[in-house]
């Protein structure tokens, strides 16, 4: 089994800031706040959380599922 990376740099696609955040390793984050234009951010179509659509990683129960659905 590999090892779960809970770092994961998040882009918000409106404005293009960037930060680092710990994800989450019980539940998928669903909603995200940009903190630069406090645009919300959802998953986009077939991702389970905002961390698979806009992070650097795959949240983790995606990473210990070897790309299995984790939220269904």
């Amino acid at each position: 089994m590999n090892e779960v990376i809970l770092e994961s740099k998040i882009t918000c696609p409106k404005c293009g800031h960037q930060k680092d955040e710990t994800m989450p390793t019980d539940a998928c984050q669903f909603f995200y706040e940009c903190e630069s234009c406090h645009e919300v951010l959802k998953p986009k179509a077939g991702d389970c959380c905002v961390y698979c659509s806009y992070g650097t990683k795959p949240c983790p129960p995606i990473q210990m599922s070897e790309g299995e659905d984790c939220c269904s």
